[in-house]
């Protein structure tokens, strides 16, 4: 994943009116709360004064990193050069903040963009074998929703009523560079910014894209998540002033002006898109410690859908144990969870080609202007189905995943009152069809997939093409790749939906109307 810009445009310059305390403190500041006032003040006893963690300031120096824009007409390389020196990197303030003896080491490649630093990535110190401890990085050292707000009960609490954890770090993180160097947290804020939020494999989400370079998505269902996800974090966005106003005694620790004030909308997007590429899930921890952030964990290390390694919390420290062989230099790499292609390149701006989890989601829904729905809806759900049937394609599993398709929809064809008392009275989800209507269904089910191959701009082979040229556009490219996996499964899925066709017994029967037949979307 990738931090690089983010924390630099997303997380505001300091200003020295704003700075306090060196050491790091509890952030008492919740997003997206839906409980009333008095719900607020009930809590209030649970916020007690919060003790000061026991640890160095990074710097007392005013000024922040200037990131990696050009600056003065000088590239951000050798803007933060001097600081770089000055403060060593980001492993080495972890060692002097607790950190053990560890296997791995910094590395650096370039930056798709020539104007942007060097990303830094992970990679082995020595040679590895599976088993390995890689790192052990203490809590001390790791952001959770418990360490913001400094009380697990009232984390907990807060967490299980649906509040946004990563709307919460990424405030935390803010307010946090708002101090600069006099932060404790600075050498891993810096590294973030030097991220952008991108991460070592590709781009920034598309949450930060254009709307011109949104455009590359056109036709995939990926660019509806992009907009309603965006829509998500805007309304996160504007209930922070209203957590500020209800529990406004919470924030002596942080004397600033309320969020809106002090961050744009625009500022917070950006925050919170590299909170979520960066965010680590713990697995067997207290709902208050299930998302955390993990210096030496990603953007710095690099996610792949067929790695077996996870971050994993043990007494005291959040470890890595690697699942693979690594020769010394090779960068390490952590499962990233069983997610679509659509998922990566929305959570961490990257498309997996290797990916055993991506897929197609095939919407199937029972007509509800149906005379027999209710009849047909109570079949469904006696089959383990619902009047709104989500399927999913998988790679190499289209065939299975038509088959796993076609006894819904031949509900949905049954139109005879005495064929639905057959259906309802028999076990299992047979349901006897025409030739005509067998054949209706397969072609509704074939133009579906024409449609949506349709809704693309560029055909699979004008995508090919383009990726084969080495110059293509980075968010450009990785767009493209997403198409170009939704093409493959749909076009499979077709040659499948036409050969079922073509095994029809009787190819003289013409299909039958159906005016009930279920919808497909």
């Amino acid at each position: 994943m990738d931090l690089s810009p983010l924390l630099h445009t997303f997380l505001p310059s300091p200003s020295p009116s704003y700075c306090s305390s060196s050491s790091h403190r509890p952030l008492l500041l919740l997003s997206k709360i839906s409980v009333s006032a008095p719900r607020i003040s009930h809590f209030s006893n649970s916020f007690s004064p919060i003790r000061r963690w026991n640890v160095c300031s990074a710097s007392s120096s005013e000024t922040l990193v200037a990131g990696s824009r050009k600056e003065n007409g000088k590239t951000g390389e050798a803007v933060t050069k001097k600081e770089d020196d000055e403060f060593g990197d980001l492993k080495a303030w972890m060692h002097d903040n607790g950190l053990p003896p560890c296997k791995v080491i910094l590395e650096e490649k370039p930056s798709h963009d020539k104007n942007h630093r060097p990303i830094h990535y992970v990679a082995a110190s020595e040679d590895l074998e599976v088993g390995d401890v890689a790192f052990s990085v203490p809590n001390s050292l790791v952001v959770t929703l418990e360490r913001v707000l400094g009380n697990e009960t009232v984390a907990e609490l807060l967490t299980t009523n649906k509040l946004s954890e990563l709307a919460c770090l990424a405030l935390y993180l803010m307010y946090e560079k708002k101090q600069g160097k006099k932060s404790f947290w600075y050498p891993y804020i810096r590294e973030l910014d030097r991220q952008r939020g991108r991460g070592q494999l590709a781009v920034e989400s598309p949450l930060l894209w254009s709307e011109d370079e949104l455009d590359y998505l056109s036709g995939s269902p990926t660019k509806k998540e992009v907009l309603e996800r965006a829509e998500g974090i805007k309304k996160e966005y504007n209930e922070l002033d209203t957590v500020w106003f209800m529990a406004g005694s919470l924030f002596q620790q942080y004397p600033y002006d309320i969020p809106t004030e002090a961050f744009s909308f625009e500022i917070f997007k950006q925050a919170f898109v590299a909170v979520q590429s960066c965010v680590v899930h713990l697995q067997k921890v207290s709902l208050a410690r299930r998302f955390a952030l993990v210096p030496l964990g990603p953007p710095l290390l690099a996610y792949r859908s067929n790695c077996k390694a996870m971050l994993t919390a043990v007494d005291g420290a959040v470890e890595l144990v690697v699942d693979r062989p690594y020769k010394a230099g090779e960068s390490i790499a952590v499962w990233c969870g069983p997610q679509p292609n659509s998922k990566l390149l929305l959570n961490y701006g990257f498309v997996d080609e290797d990916n055993r989890y991506d897929r197609l989601v095939v919407e199937a829904a029972l007509n509800t202007e149906d005379p027999q729905y209710q009849d047909k809806r109570m079949v469904a759900q006696r089959n383990g189905r619902l009047s709104i049937q989500a399927f999913y394609v998988y790679a190499g599993k289209e065939k299975e995943a038509v088959l796993d398709m076609l006894p819904y929809l031949r509900l949905g064809y049954v139109t005879h009152p005495s064929e639905m008392q057959s259906v309802i009275s028999s076990q299992g989800p047979v349901c006897p069809v025409s030739p005509c209507m067998e054949r209706a269904m397969l072609e509704q089910v074939a133009d579906y997939f024409k449609r949506r191959l349709a809704g693309y701009p560029t055909t699979l082979s004008e995508d090919e093409f383009l990726l084969a040229d080495g110059n293509l556009n980075p968010k450009k490219r990785v767009a493209t790749q997403l198409v170009r996996l939704e093409k493959k499964l749909l076009h499979s899925c077709l040659e499948v939906t036409i050969d079922f066709i073509n095994q029809l017994p009787d190819h003289t029967v013409s299909p039958c109307p159906a005016p009930y037949a279920p919808l497909l979307r």
